[in-house]
């Protein structure tokens, strides 16, 4: 087997949760069957961390280093914002800090909530004002 051969994390992680929810839990009850669907749903949650960290990391550090003026740990920027925010160095009113803090929302959504309702209409309205509507709302 060659390393093409070879299934994804993304795909191998969700071949366990299907695999724990369509073979598994019909097989179990009471706690077991809970905690069969735990399990199933952190497998989920992982395959989306992996799904999706690509794709938003490298923006999030680029906002993180173009507000704070500098690169860092992700853990580490986050703490700086928030300390900042926190002591009154930045608000609602210094460039780039409601992006990144929507950004940020929207990404941990994403891995953590992909279904939410109020996701895609954040994610819309968020689009509608950066394209020139200031309410968000379309007229």
């Amino acid at each position: 087997m060659t390393m093409q051969d070879r299934p994804g994390s993304a795909a191998i992680l969700e071949a366990v949760a299907a695999f724990l929810r369509n073979e598994v839990l019909p097989a179990v009850s009471g706690t077991l069957a809970f905690r069969t669907r735990v399990a199933a749903n952190a497998v989920d949650l992982v395959r989306r961390e992996i799904d999706e960290a690509g794709a938003s990391d490298a923006r999030l550090r680029a906002a993180f280093s173009a507000l704070l003026g500098s690169e860092g740990e992700d853990g580490a920027q986050l703490a700086t914002l928030s300390n900042a925010i926190a002591e009154g160095r930045f608000d609602a009113a210094t460039p780039g800090l409601m992006d990144l803090l929507w950004s940020l929302a929207e990404a941990r959504l994403a891995i953590d909530q992909p279904t939410y309702p109020g996701l895609a209409l954040a994610h819309r309205l968020r689009t509608d004002t950066e394209e020139g509507s200031p309410d968000g709302l379309q007229s």
